[in-house]
């Protein structure tokens, strides 16, 4: 029987993510698709990633295939923010699946944690948490005409009733599955789009599937706290592979928290000498992490260009408060090691959580400042389903609970200031960080470059002076 999938995250409706032109094919997808083609499934897969309108589906779909699989990217933090915008784009084409006939599955963080929602708009099957084994048992119980109930990890409607069976236990030994259907992808577009932009081209490779630790904001309803690893070995094969078939020099090991196993990275540096491959990569890691003995050296020799790390606040106290587990000296002290071994540092931040006030915020702004790292992504506290957070803040969240899009930055629950404090608070961070980047830079570049750099400065800095005006007005006085 045939199997259309597509994915549910389209770039172009993320204004924020399609502007910084970043697109990665959805692995996640690709992964599903191998795993149902090699059970025997005709699968074909249209690609919707760099689509404007998710409708652009229609004419893969005139071909009548039996069942429509909607399966999200569940490595890419994108997907899990559940953006409603991109919760209307499935349901779009759910609607347009059935208009054929087809039977709809759907697979994501969003449709698992709102599966009613999905049952409500032309889905037919919602797979929850990690799908690969899910949706493979479901197609062959559908193609026997077997009955649904006996498979676990699924929610579907039968009799006007919703049907909820057990949870699935996640795949332990993550080397079973087959390599991403690469095959079913044309990659020049997303090629194409890197090298215009930013003269390279990368690619995503997942290690690991999910996090141990429990930070209390953070929503894991594909992985939940099991971490499991892929072998050096099983990863350093697919990169070989993708060097030799697509050429990137670049790639997003796109795991939550890359090379927690004791000796992992090591094993992989020296996997990836022994081959003699040359790339460039970038990780997100925890900074307790990688003050583990010899981990950014291994790091820094395999290729390791960038780390993003979860730094979130400057302040202990809000750390303690997220059950984050690191303290701020150990930012700072990853954040020199890094540096030192010739490797760029990134901090996601995160303003709003409960308690947080001015002092809080002023400690993290100067830990930015005094560490300087080489990128910034700042969000506010957003309260996701089946996590301490939101059970501690959903008797105030109201009709709204989802961003549209990842630049919202909309505080769904009340705090100590509002909503457009922090969106202010966001720019402010920026035009400072902003002013003394090119400041630093001034001794660094050609003549031409240095006036530009130079003339920028007083301009951020009448923009952070404006902002923070504003900011003071609205925490006095509220919107």
């Amino acid at each position: 029987m045939s199997v259309l999938f597509t994915q549910g995250y389209l770039y172009p409706l993320d204004q924020k993510q399609w502007s910084a032109k970043q697109p990665y094919p959805p692995l996640g997808t690709l992964q599903a698709a191998a795993v149902v083609r090699d059970s025997g499934f005709d699968v074909n897969f249209v690609d919707v990633g760099l689509s404007h309108n998710p409708n652009s589906i229609a004419k893969a779909l005139s071909s009548i295939p039996e069942y429509f699989v909607i399966y999200d990217d569940g490595f890419n933090y994108l997907t899990k923010m559940c953006l409603s915008i991109m919760r209307q784009a499935a349901f779009t084409m759910a609607s347009l699946a059935k208009q054929q006939n087809c039977i709809v599955i759907i697979c994501s963080s969003d449709s698992t944690d709102h599966f009613e929602k999905y049952l409500e708009h032309g889905v037919d099957y919602v797979v929850r948490g990690e799908g690969e084994e899910t949706l493979k048992e479901l197609l062959i119980c559908l193609d026997g005409k077997h009955d649904p109930t006996q498979v676990a990890g699924l929610a579907f409607r039968k009799n006007n009733e919703t049907i909820k069976t057990p949870n699935r236990a996640v795949i332990r030994d993550l080397d079973q599955l087959p390599m991403p259907a690469w095959d079913l992808i044309d990659l020049k577009p997303y090629q194409d789009i890197w090298l215009k932009h930013h003269g390279y081209f990368s690619l995503n490779i997942a290690t690991t599937r999910g996090c141990p630790f429990k930070c209390n904001w953070c929503a894991k309803p594909i992985y939940g706290n099991r971490y499991n690893s892929r072998s050096p070995i099983s990863v350093v094969n697919e990169i070989e592979y993708l060097l030799k078939s697509f050429s990137p020099n670049h790639f997003w090991m796109c795991d939550d928290i890359f090379g927690l196993k004791p000796r992992w990275i090591q094993d992989f540096n020296s996997e990836v000498k022994a081959r003699g491959l040359k790339f460039k990569y970038k990780i997100q890691s925890r900074v307790d992490l990688l003050l583990e003995e010899n981990t950014i050296e291994a790091l820094a020799e395999s290729g390791a260009e960038t780390v993003w790390v979860g730094a979130e606040s400057g302040s202990q106290k809000i750390l303690d408060a997220m059950d984050k587990g690191t303290t701020v000296n150990q930012i700072y002290e990853a954040t020199r090691l890094l540096k030192s071994n010739g490797i760029q540092t990134a901090f996601f931040l995160q303003f709003g959580y409960p308690g947080e006030d001015q002092a809080e915020i002023k400690k993290t702004l100067n830990m930015v400042l005094e560490l300087m790292p080489d990128e910034i992504g700042i969000s506010v506290s957003y309260p996701l389903p089946g996590t301490k957070f939101y059970e501690n803040v959903k008797s105030q969240l109201g009709a709204k609970q989802n961003w549209s899009d990842s630049d919202e930055l909309a505080m769904m629950f009340q705090n100590k200031y509002p909503s457009g404090y922090y969106k202010i608070l966001h720019r402010y961070v920026h035009a400072r960080y902003r002013m003394k980047r090119n400041f630093l830079q001034l001794v660094k570049l050609p003549l031409a470059e240095t006036f530009k750099k130079l003339f920028s400065i007083p301009y951020y800095l009448t923009i952070a002076v404006w902002l923070n005006l504003k900011m003071k007005k609205l925490a006095r006085y509220g919107n």
